[in-house]
């Protein structure tokens, strides 16, 4: 199996307190309260976090971005995965992701993600995502388009990587006259796809169609089980079988030389209220189009005070008993993780570290006991339990991009 490190890379310098009383820290959060000179210090702190977890063994980085919210300091996951691509060696570089529908022009997207995989001498594992339903509103993206635009950036960004050009492009949502970028991937026919979520079922079965990995976002294991049913139902219906090395999975665990101290750490998992998307106003994070209907209609019924958050905020406690958060000395944490292998048997597995307010040096034995300890051990296992690395496995067989007479690329002039 293949075992990654990850971090939201907070602005953890920022005055939380008054996130909290404001009531949201997402889209209207005033950036009156970023502080340049301490993002500079993180922006380099969690730089040489990742450099440290390649030399202690970790095989991968997990990489995403985020828009106008302190949880997340990276606005664009490919200024960083440029960085690692030229100062590591062997890790691999799993962008998870680029927000494909916030792409104004995905033949540059392409350019730029194929640079990363000549650099990085074919270390990059190109992941995408519709991106969040505030960040929709920050960049000036119409909410209703979210997945049309998503599919057919996809399907671009694809015929740019895998067809000669000259070619012309002309979609529902982009027109290109000339698609003939003199940087193509190194990787044939292109760089593997994993895609991120948590449990959209549109996204699922679309990810199942394309033959794309899944990777299930901190999600409880129940929840990762019935993920698994449906993409095992669809990929059948394609002609298909799936397996472990179309599952992915994230889970937030903090591992430390002590379980009071790893206790103490893991509880920054729920720093502003433990939202992955930041404390956003929920209208906000789901704005009309976004989501399906109903799932629409229970936030914006939360919204008025008619009904509970639909995404839930559980405690602390409550997310450890369902297998979202661990925490402990390796001897302690490596049976937890036996038992999410056995029961949702992943091939691909990304750890979200640290969090929330984290010391350095905390972060940084967090990234040793892992990269030393806790992954070796977690790929003894997943060899126990057939867990392939889908690295070992042939390149997947990719779909070809959409045919629809709308955005079949024509010929250029």
């Amino acid at each position: 199996m293949h075992v990654m490190y990850f971090t939201e890379q907070p602005m953890s310098a920022y005055p939380s307190d008054i996130g909290l009383e404001v009531g949201h820290t997402a889209l209207m959060f005033s950036n009156k309260y970023f502080d340049p000179v301490a993002g500079s210090r993180l922006y380099n702190q969690y730089l040489e976090h990742y450099i440290y977890a390649e030399e202690q063994g970790v095989e991968g980085f997990m990489l995403n971005e985020h828009h106008n919210a302190p949880f997340c300091m990276q606005a664009k996951c490919n200024v960083f995965a440029s960085i690692l691509a030229a100062v590591t060696k062997k890790a691999k570089i799993v962008l998870l992701g680029n927000p494909l529908p916030l792409a104004e022009n995905p033949v540059r997207l392409a350019e730029e993600l194929a640079m990363i995989d000549m650099i990085s001498k074919g270390r990059l594992v190109s992941g995408f995502v519709r991106g969040g339903g505030q960040e929709q509103l920050a960049t000036g993206v119409n909410p209703a388009f979210n997945r049309e635009r998503f599919e057919e950036a996809h399907d671009l960004v694809v015929a740019a990587w895998s067809r000669q050009g000259p070619f012309r492009w002309e979609g529902t949502h982009y027109q290109h006259r000339v698609v003939n970028p003199w940087a193509v991937p190194l990787q044939k026919p292109y760089p593997r796809v994993w895609i991120p979520g948590v449990l959209s079922q549109e996204t699922i079965i679309w990810a199942a169609k394309q033959r794309y990995p899944y990777i299930a976002l901190n999600t409880s294991i129940e929840a990762t089980k019935k993920i698994w049913e449906l993409y095992d139902k669809v990929a059948l219906e394609t002609g298909y079988e799936s397996g472990p090395e179309n599952r992915g999975y994230l889970q937030q665990v903090h591992v430390s030389d002590s379980e009071e101290k790893a206790e103490k750490n893991a509880r920054q998992f729920l720093w502003m209220q433990g939202e992955f998307t930041g404390l956003a106003h929920p209208v906000w994070a789901n704005p009309a189009g976004y989501f399906s209907p109903s799932l629409r209609r229970n936030f914006v019924e939360f919204a008025v005070g008619r009904a509970e958050n639909p995404r839930g905020r559980p405690t602390f406690e409550q997310q450890v008993a369902d297998g979202r958060v661990f925490f402990g000395t390796p001897k302690t944490v490596i049976p937890k993780l036996r038992r999410v292998l056995e029961e949702t048997r992943p091939s691909i597995y990304g750890i979200w570290g640290n969090d929330g307010t984290v010391s350095d040096a905390d972060a940084r034995t967090c990234i040793r006991l892992l990269g030393q300890e806790v992954m070796p051990a977690m790929r003894e296992i997943g060899k126990e339990l057939g867990l392939k690395d889908p690295f070992e496995l042939n390149a997947p067989v990719h779909l070809k991009y959409s045919t629809d007479v709308k955005a079949m690329p024509q010929a250029a002039e």
